[in-house]
C-alpha cells in the first residue's frame, strides 16, 4: 500500500510538473513584446485589434530615441521581440545596431513591394506617410510644384521648415541625393536655405501654423499631420483650415515617401508571436486602421486611403527604393552641416 502510495503521489508530483510546464509555455506563447518609437495612442487600436484577432497579449515599451542601443545593451536577454518605428533613419540604424533579424516570409513579400523593405530582409513598411508642401491658400495660387522648384528664387523668404538635420528631412534630401548627387544637392540646399523665410525651427504642426500666419507662404511637412490638425486637434484646425496640402514630386519621378517599418530583434524570445504580429500588420484590417486613425498611406494594395488624405490627390510614390536612400543619409546630414542650411 505504502509502494502504491508512493507511486501515485509521484505522479501527481509528474503530473503538476507537466501542468505548471505547460501553463508556463502556455503564457509565454501567448504574448510578444514590442519596442516602439511611435505614440501609444497612434498604435493601441493597432494592438487591441490584433488580441483580439489571435488572443496574443501586446507588451509595449515606448520612447522617443534610443531604443536600438537599449536593444543592443540587453543583448541576448533583451525581451524585445519586435521594433516598431518610423523613418527610414531608424529602421537603418537598428540594422546598422545589429539588433535585427531577418524576417522571411512569403506574405509579406506578396504584400509590401520591393522597394518598400530591406533587401536583405530586415525591415519591411507596413505604411506610408508623404513629404509634401503645406501652401497658404491666399497667397499660392499653383496646385502642383516639384522638389527641385523648392530652390527657384521666386519663393525668396517664402519657404518655412523644421530642423534639416530632422530624421523626416534627412530622408528628403537623401532622396535628392541618391537621384542627383551630392554637388547638386548642395546647390539645390543653398537655393532652398535662400529661400527660407525663418530659421529652421518646430516641427510640421508650427510649420503650418507659421504658413496660416502668413510669416512664410509654402512649408515642408508630412501628410498625416495635415489631416490630424483638419480632423482631431481642434486648437489648431485654423492652421489647416488656412493651408491647402500639394504632393510635390521629382522631376520626371514622383512623390517622397517614407515608412513605418517593423524590425524583427535578433534575440526575439517569443519570435513565433512576433511574426504573427508582423505579418498581421501587412493584412487589412491593420492596413484600414493605419489608414483611418493615423492618417497613413497603406502599403497593401486595395486599401482605402482615408477620404481627408485622399483629398490630396492621387499620390504617386517615388520609385527609388527606400533603402537607397538609407544609403545617403550621412552624406545628407554632411551637406545640410555644410550650407550652413539650420544657421
Amino acid at each position: 500500500m505504502s509502494r502504491i502510495r508512493d507511486i501515485s503521489v509521484a505522479a501527481a508530483g509528474v503530473a503538476s510538473i507537466i501542468a505548471l510546464s505547460s501553463a508556463s509555455a502556455l503564457a509565454q506563447s501567448g504574448e510578444v513584446n514590442v519596442y516602439t518609437y511611435r505614440e501609444t495612442k497612434l498604435i493601441q487600436p493597432l494592438f487591441d485589434a490584433f488580441t483580439k484577432d489571435t488572443g496574443i497579449k501586446v507588451n509595449v515599451i515606448s520612447a522617443s530615441s534610443g531604443l536600438e542601443q537599449r536593444i543592443k545593451s540587453e543583448g541576448a536577454n533583451s525581451p524585445a521581440d519586435v521594433l516598431l518605428t518610423v523613418d527610414i533613419g531608424r529602421l537603418d540604424d537598428a540594422v546598422k545596431a545589429e539588433v535585427s533579424q531577418p524576417i522571411k516570409s512569403d506574405k509579406l513579400d506578396e504584400i509590401v513591394p520591393a522597394h518598400f523593405r530591406d533587401p536583405n530582409g530586415h525591415w519591411y513598411g507596413v505604411s506610408m506617410r508623404a513629404r509634401v508642401v503645406y501652401a497658404s491658400k491666399d497667397r499660392v495660387k499653383q496646385n502642383t510644384i516639384s522638389y527641385e522648384e523648392l530652390a527657384d528664387p521666386k519663393w525668396k523668404g517664402k519657404i518655412c521648415i523644421r530642423s534639416g538635420q530632422h530624421i523626416y528631412n534627412n530622408a528628403l534630401f537623401a532622396a535628392f541625393v541618391a537621384k542627383y548627387g551630392e554637388a547638386k544637392a548642395e546647390e539645390w540646399l543653398k537655393g532652398v536655405k535662400a529661400n527660407l523665410a525663418q530659421k529652421p525651427s518646430g516641427g510640421d504642426r508650427e510649420t503650418a501654423r507659421d504658413v496660416a500666419a502668413g510669416k512664410c507662404d509654402i512649408g515642408i511637412g508630412n501628410t498625416y499631420y495635415w489631416a490630424l490638425m483638419n480632423n482631431v486637434e481642434a486648437d489648431k484646425k485654423p492652421w489647416a483650415e488656412a493651408t491647402k496640402v500639394m504632393l510635390p514630386t521629382f522631376a520626371g519621378g514622383g512623390t517622397h515617401v517614407n515608412l513605418s517599418g517593423v524590425v524583427l530583434a535578433k534575440h526575439a524570445p517569443n519570435k513565433a508571436n512576433a511574426m504573427k504580429l508582423i505579418e498581421w500588420l501587412a493584412e487589412g484590417k491593420a492596413q484600414q486602421i493605419y489608414a483611418d486613425m493615423n492618417y497613413e498611406y497603406p502599403v497593401r494594395a486595395g486599401v482605402a486611403v482615408n477620404p481627408t488624405i485622399a483629398g490630396y490627390g492621387t499620390l504617386n510614390p517615388d520609385p527609388m527604393p527606400i533603402a537607397k536612400i538609407a544609403e545617403h543619409r550621412k552624406a545628407a546630414s554632411t551637406l545640410v552641416d555644410k550650407v550652413g542650411f539650420d544657421n
